[in-house]
């Protein structure tokens, strides 16, 4: 009979517990907000679950929610395409192949606020490089008055941001794939789309499925770029739920709401999380078969 050695189990549980008070102690916390009126620090009533009925019965929530949906699916559909194509473009090695990919690392090390601060000089008519140039080929834009610009402007700010991730990855995918697959395959006389779609692809499959995790979760809590970009706005056209949860807690200094919203918001993540997670797993054990 085979015995297991478990000492490692000791040596990272002073992290697992520093992880779990940090983790648990704040989540309780907001579950104690969520099911109370705290009309001041010493007074507080018990309202139970009036808080969620009254969050999900919320218009601007929905409008929120189905805003974040449409910029996270817009975020996979472009950014995933294209990390594939640049991936692709690359070079295999070499020093051509080095500074490529310190260049496309370098949006990957700028701060979120810069990023927003950087696109928001960037988008703007007077003295923006983007807002001149599309403003003098006779196109209207404005960042800070039209909705959908301000949409655009966020939607392309994040994909100049996190592509190269996307880029990183499929690269990494990519040099991983044995040269006798290549070979085989022009012994066999494939086309150059054929060894994409049955080598390459499929290679791919599992750091693709990491991208897709990481991406539309990331792009689901964004709120520090659009913040510093359009704060929000025109209006509410680029208000996502992490912007709507702090306009409720800090803005309005609405505790109990704001708890029960960030519990409902928490759900919504680890929903996704855990689809997103299965179907990873599925593929992944659709390749060993």
């Amino acid at each position: 009979m085979k015995t297991y050695n478990n000492r490692a189990w000791f040596l990272i549980l002073p992290v697992i517990i520093c992880v779990a008070f940090s983790a648990i102690m704040p989540l309780m916390t907001i579950v104690n907000y969520s099911v109370q009126d705290i009309i001041s620090p010493t007074q507080k009533v018990f309202v139970g679950m009036e808080w969620f009925k009254s969050v999900m019965r919320d218009g601007d929530l929905h409008e929120a929610l189905w805003r974040q949906m449409i910029f996270s699916l817009s975020v996979l559909a472009i950014e995933l395409p294209l990390g594939i194509l640049v991936a692709l473009a690359m070079p295999a090695g070499g020093w051509k192949a080095s500074l490529s990919l310190v260049l496309l690392a370098l949006p990957l090390l700028i701060p979120w606020n810069v990023v927003g601060t950087i696109w928001q000089i960037f988008g703007r008519s007077d003295i923006g490089l983007l807002g001149y140039a599309v403003n003098s080929i006779g196109i209207s834009y404005n960042y800070t008055g039209s909705s959908i610009d301000a949409w655009v402007t966020v939607l392309v700010m994040d994909i100049w941001h996190w592509t190269p991730l996307v880029v990183l990855l499929c690269y990494a995918g990519l040099r991983s794939i044995p040269d006798a697959y290549y070979q085989a395959a022009r012994i066999d006389g494939a086309s150059r789309f054929a060894v994409f779609r049955f080598i390459q692809l499929p290679k791919m499959r599992n750091v693709l499925m990491i991208a897709v995790l990481l991406r539309f979760m990331d792009s689901f809590m964004i709120y520090t770029e659009p913040f510093v970009l359009t704060g929000g706005g025109p209006g509410n056209a680029t208000t996502f739920l992490s912007q709507y949860l702090t306009q409720k807690a800090v803005g309005q200094f609405d505790l109990g709401p704001a708890a029960a919203f960030s519990l409902i918001y928490f759900l919504i993540i680890l929903l996704f999380c855990f689809v997103l997670y299965t179907w990873m797993q599925r593929v992944g054990t659709g390749d060993q078969k």
